[in-house]
């Protein structure tokens, strides 16, 4: 009998369902990380013979409950098979399956609300609903943690596009009382980790340094709010969270969604091992036994052949139990022997020792890691903007006669004309800092200045470097330089080779502390913040811009605790040191958002001329400029997107001024998240079609491009330290010392002893090895984490042809990089530029490690 009523009852069940509507949800369940999760399989098969799993109720767009005055609300749905439920995919996803009751009467949906009546968070990637009426089939791009005991409910939207005023009505209550939650202006407690709110903070949380950000002095941009308590030593500061927890990585606050997933944290987990300086530095200094220096150019090379030998010490002893295991296999050699192998970063990979050539050397600053900051000299000698009353007369002492012998046939006025002078100039932002810097341990630096002269075949010859120091008896009486010339001759060939290493150490930290943190990652974070609060999931700019979001608060966050805060990696291993955060914001004071898309700071800069019979109206002075070539093309892929797309939604400029959420969102950036500059008259009004669109042309460009420019290029380059060092810790030997009969005598030892030690070298290393890698699950640009981003066809239509332009433009790169004619694109090094190299034709997004090419969707390393 029981087996007949069993049947009889599954098949009335069965009757039941196929008259109900189906869905099916893509969920995960949350992480087995720790001991104390392994109980949360067996409490939530409690909670499902009791009745309490996961809930979902269907909003109707269409028809308003009268009581409420909202869209009507269905009845409740429960998640099936949530316990027996086994991930069948890689990703540790699953598919389960929920049935509403749902006819004509009550319309078509277009949100839901999701109630997690389990002890544990889980999260929903997607949920599609089949067989409506009148529909037929609606889905929901989740892509969220949803916890227990909310105060609120949890609402998801369709993936259908409205402008704030073409919101169907029954659903508008709801979109508003969203983004209220994700405001969260009326919470002011600390937060904790299942809350998603976004708001902003000054840089306060760098631990003992004064704040940045809120005021004209030392202005910033804001970052995310947490609510943490104040320090007791000082109420104007954030308190910090420690490093590890029970063993395990404790977080900053971040709104849950942004935060890493757990394959890309265990990925970047070894970061974290890689970059505590009070548990790793000592070890390093231990295993270091001998000396913290070089001793020959053949030892920097010989470190990627195997790293530190005899890694089994205290310190990594000790470190057992306190990090995960996982992680400190990442550390040490298969086989025990080996402590911090790294890979032979790609700059030695072909030639060991092509680096010191000239030409890779001038190359680096068009096709490098830092290939921005470089600009057409237009006046000689080179003058200065500082305040002369301030540091009086800083000309540089740059002559004619220093250069013209390498000008091949011109004369200075002829090349000045002929606009073949160009200079890579670290004078004026460096020289307020020198005598600071220079009272710091084991630091001494210049203020240089670099003359390059464009040579017939395309490539740049350094012509002369600049070493300048405030003048001993004051800033007042200007700066003491001295001016260095190529040269291969014994001695004075040495001399050359170090003053190019001063130039290279300005520019190395010239490039981590100003090009990469404040330009992409610092100045992107407010933009984030105030699309969350002011732009609704349903809003077209949100779906346009949210994907070059994915991870940028999180990776900032991880930054402000272990890499720009006091005492942090930047500090101990640059040679700003505690000067590096204040540098960046003095050099804020000159950020312009229009001069960060491509074509106006290439303008700007003075490489590239208005040119109407040119692609995007410009002619480069450099034709053979690989950053700029690559840059040009993706950008104007990005901006035909982006103008194509916002004109689905923008018919005409009043759309735009019309749009509240538009507006609230601009003015919010303006003038809250790069609120110390809201008054500079650069800002785009927001009042036009074209100011829409260049804004979001020039948001994705800084995310994705840019980034990727400046980013994935750390290690390739910068992993062999000789290259591009982070420190010069003696000044330049004068003939008839000591040092220059040493330099004579031992070239190798005296470049090797003014650079960056070994210590600092190998956690730089170690660290920008990680920084250069793409994670496993990255989204690469011309790509989607769902193909179902949106229902609008038109927007699907305009995003295909993007891709397509993005593959285009990779054949085009690979067809470039073998043009024997392009020299500047493959060096001495034969190091072929793949920067730019948007990856978007490989599918599978599986480029990981320092490969040293693809372009992400956003800042998320």
């Amino acid at each position: 009998m029981s087996r007949l009523y069993n049947k009889i009852r599954g098949k009335l069940e069965q009757r039941e369902k196929d008259e109900m509507i189906e869905g099916i949800a893509f969920v995960k369940k949350k992480n087995v990380l720790n001991g104390a999760d392994c109980k949360a399989p067996i409490v939530d098969r409690f909670a499902e013979i009791l009745g309490n799993g996961i809930s979902f109720q269907l909003i109707s767009s269409t028809h308003t409950d009268p009581v409420s005055g909202r869209g009507k609300v269905g009845k409740p749905a429960y998640l099936e098979n949530w316990v027996t439920t086994v991930s069948k995919f890689s990703t540790g996803e699953s598919e389960l399956k929920v049935y509403f009751e749902w006819d004509e009467s009550q319309g078509i949906p277009g949100a839901i609300i999701v109630k997690n009546h389990h002890p544990c968070e889980f999260f929903l990637k997607h949920l599609t609903i089949k067989g409506l009426p009148e529909k037929g089939r609606v889905h929901f791009v989740c892509n969220s943690w949803i916890y227990p005991k909310y105060s609120y409910d949890r609402i998801f939207f369709t993936n259908d596009v409205y402008l704030p005023s073409q919101m169907p009505e029954p659903l508008r209550p709801y979109r508003e009382l969203e983004l209220y939650h994700l405001r969260g202006d009326h919470v002011s407690r600390p937060l904790e980790e299942k809350d998603r709110i976004y708001g902003y903070a000054v840089y306060n949380d760098l631990g003992h340094h004064h704040a940045l950000g809120g005021s004209r002095e030392i202005p910033y941009p804001r970052r995310g709010r947490t609510g943490r308590a104040s320090t007791k030593s000082d109420p104007t500061l954030e308190s910090r969270i420690t490093v590890f927890c029970d063993g395990f990585l404790e977080q900053n606050y971040v709104p849950r969604d942004e935060r890493f997933g757990f394959q890309k944290m265990s990925e970047f987990g070894v970061f974290f091992l890689k970059s505590v300086g009070h548990s790793l530095f000592p070890g390093l200094s231990v295993l270091c036994k001998t000396s913290n220096e070089f001793n020959s150019i053949q030892e920097t090379i010989d470190l990627y052949k195997g790293g530190l030998k005899d890694p089994n010490l205290p310190v990594l002893r000790e470190l057992v139990g306190k990090i995960p295991v996982h992680i400190l296999k990442e550390m040490v050699s298969k086989d025990g022997t080996h402590a911090l192998q790294l890979p032979e970063p790609q700059i030695i990979k072909e030639d060991k020792h092509a680096w010191r050539a000239d030409e890779e050397f001038a190359r680096q600053m068009l096709a490098g890691v830092n290939p921005i900051v470089i600009r057409c000299l237009e006046e000689f000698p080179p003058t200065s903007k500082l305040d002369p009353k301030k540091y009086g007369d800083q000309t540089s002492k740059i002559m004619p006669e220093h250069i013209e012998p390498n000008l091949e046939r011109f004369t200075v006025s002829e090349a000045l004309e002929q606009r073949r002078l160009f200079i890579l100039d670290h004078h004026d932002t460096l020289m307020p800092y020198l005598e600071g810097i220079n009272k710091l341990e084991e630091t001494f630096i210049y203020a240089t200045r670099t003359v390059l002269f464009l040579r017939d075949d395309g490539t740049l010859k350094p012509v002369a470097i600049e070493l300048s120091l405030p003048h001993p008896h004051g800033c007042i009486y200007g700066a003491e330089s001295q001016v260095h010339t190529p040269s291969s001759y014994s001695v004075e060939g040495s001399i050359w080779q170090l003053a190019r290493a001063y130039a290279s150490v300005n520019d190395t930290a010239y490039h981590q502390i100003i090009s990469h943190w404040l330009n992409t990652h610092a100045v992107i974070e407010p933009f984030v913040i105030a699309t969350n609060r002011h732009l609704s999931v349903m809003h077209p700019i949100h779906k346009l811009l949210n994907p070059h979001f994915k991870d940028t608060m999180n990776i900032n966050a991880m930054a402000r605790q272990h890499l720009v805060n006091a005492d942090g990696i930047i500090e101990m291993t640059m040679f700003p040191g505690k000067y590096s955060l204040k540098w960046s914001s003095d050099v804020y004071k000159t950020w312009k958002f229009p001069e960060q898309g491509l074509p106006q700071d290439l303008l700007k800069r003075g490489v590239a001329v208005e040119d109407p019979s040119s692609p995007n109206n410009l002619r480069l002075l450099i034709e053979d400029y690989p950053y700029a070539v690559d840059g040009l093309a993706v950008w104007s892929a990005i901006e035909a997107c982006v103008y194509e797309y916002c004109s689905i939604y923008y018919p005409d400029d009043n759309t735009v001024e019309a749009d509240s959420e538009l507006q609230a969102w601009w003015r919010e950036v303006r003038d809250v998240g790069h609120g110390d500059l809201k008054d500079e008259t650069w800002w785009p009004a927001m009042q036009t079609y074209k100011d829409l669109a260049d804004t979001c042309t020039t948001v994705i460009w800084i995310a994705s491009a840019l980034h990727a420019a400046i980013n994935f290029g750390q290690y390739p380059y910068g992993g062999y330290h000789p290259n591009r060092p982070t420190k010069s810790r003696r000044p330049m030997p004068k003939p008839g010392s000591k040092q220059y009969e040493e330099l004579k005598k031992e070239p190798e030892k005296v470049f090797l002893k003014t650079i960056t030690p070994k210590v600092p070298s190998i956690i730089v290393g170690a660290i920008i090895e990680i920084l250069s890698r793409h994670s496993s699950d990255e989204v690469y640009l011309g790509q989607r984490d769902s193909e179902e981003w949106t229902s609008d066809k038109k927007a699907l239509d305009v995003f295909n042809r993007f891709t397509q332009t993005l593959i285009g433009i990779e054949k085009r790169i690979t067809e470039m990089n073998e043009d024997p004619r392009l020299k500047n694109r493959r060096g001495p090094a034969k190091m072929p530029y793949m920067l730019l190299y948007p990856n978007t034709s490989d599918a599978s997004g599986k480029s990981t490690g320092p490969v040293g090419m693809g372009i992400p969707n956003s800042v998320s390393i």
